[in-house]
């Protein structure tokens, strides 16, 4: 798709500037394809093994182990404050872990490996928008890296995953969904480019927040993924610690203040939509609680309630109107 919009869009021209050989693109471009590629395997092995819940409270780590990976690459130095604003990301993602009801190692070491992988990508894509001698924004740097990304995957591919497959595995998950999951992954790389260059890297963290946050509750209304109360506790306080890390005390207050106000002028217009909202986010917060809930309980359980139910109201209604 880079390669294609660099024939027939102007949006990659910035890349003619690059003074990119052969030795620069193997010192500065291959390590952060090679990484991106490890990321997206070790990522997508996880899935064989954890719930898509877990799966994301582990990855509001990810935060601290790219502010080890730019203190150990030189890029930015460590300090205490940082650490202890990320500590509580640390602490609530342990408490998620130990809550967790399907909990397989195997899976745990693979999105391990996934966040290192991906925190050493993010640092290197750093080290390299930042660096004097490139100059290139985040499309360029991808229409460099995404080639290597790709041969990596291959090659693993060929070894690991190729000798065991058929065309008949590739159809059964049907053509037009790998199509349309390959599509939406570029699209996300692209939008990602866009939104900070029309808005700011503050709502593209928000907007993060906020996807991992749905994420967590779609595995549970769709997949059925059972999240205990402790991993909710936990995951609290990993996604309380990720805001306060990304934003920090001042714009938090800043941020509180200016929702408080265009809340109290909003009910101030329209005083009926301003209850039905807070109405309908009760009512979402209780099916998402309670969807949650229900599907953590063992089946046995769930149908001895519902026969105990049933005979009660049986009793009240006669068995007819039951």
């Amino acid at each position: 798709m880079t390669q294609i919009m660099a024939r027939f869009t102007h949006t990659l021209d910035s890349r003619k500037k690059v003074p990119m050989t052969g030795r620069v693109y193997l010192r500065a471009i291959v390590p952060i394809g090679a990484c991106f590629s490890l990321s997206l395997i070790c990522g997508n092995l996880t899935y064989l093994y954890l719930s898509v819940a877990f799966i994301q409270m582990l990855k509001a780590t990810t935060p601290v182990a790219v502010l080890f990976a730019t203190a150990a690459l030189g890029i930015e130095p460590l300090n205490t404050k940082t650490l202890g604003n990320v500590a509580l990301i640390v602490i609530g993602v342990v408490i998620a872990s130990f809550g967790e009801i399907k909990f397989v190692l195997t899976g745990f070491l693979f999105q391990l490996g996934g966040i290192v992988f991906e925190a050493l990508r993010l640092a290197l894509v750093q080290r390299l928008l930042s660096s004097a001698e490139f100059k290139m924004d985040p499309l360029v740097s991808l229409y460099y890296f995404a080639p290597a990304c790709a041969v990596m995957n291959a090659i693993v591919a060929l070894v690991v995953e190729i000798p065991k497959m058929s065309f008949d595995d590739i159809a059964r998950v049907g053509y037009l969904t790998l199509l349309l999951n390959a599509f939406i992954a570029f699209a996300l790389n692209v939008s990602v480019v866009f939104l900070i260059g029309r808005t700011s890297s503050l709502v593209l963290t928000l907007s993060g927040v906020l996807k991992d946050i749905l994420l967590v509750f779609a595995s549970i209304l769709i997949f059925r993924d059972p999240v205990s109360g402790l991993q909710f506790f936990g995951y609290s306080i990993a996604l309380g610690g990720l805001i306060y890390y990304k934003l920090g005390a001042g714009k938090l207050k800043d941020l509180a203040a200016q929702g408080q106000m265009a809340w109290a002028d909003y009910g101030a217009r329209r005083p009926v939509m301003r209850k039905l909202i807070i109405f309908g986010i009760v009512i979402v917060v209780l099916f998402l609680v309670l969807g949650g809930i229900g599907s953590s309980l063992p089946k046995d359980y769930v149908k001895d309630t519902g026969n105990f139910a049933k005979g009660k109201l049986g009793s009240l209604l006669g068995e007819k109107g039951s």
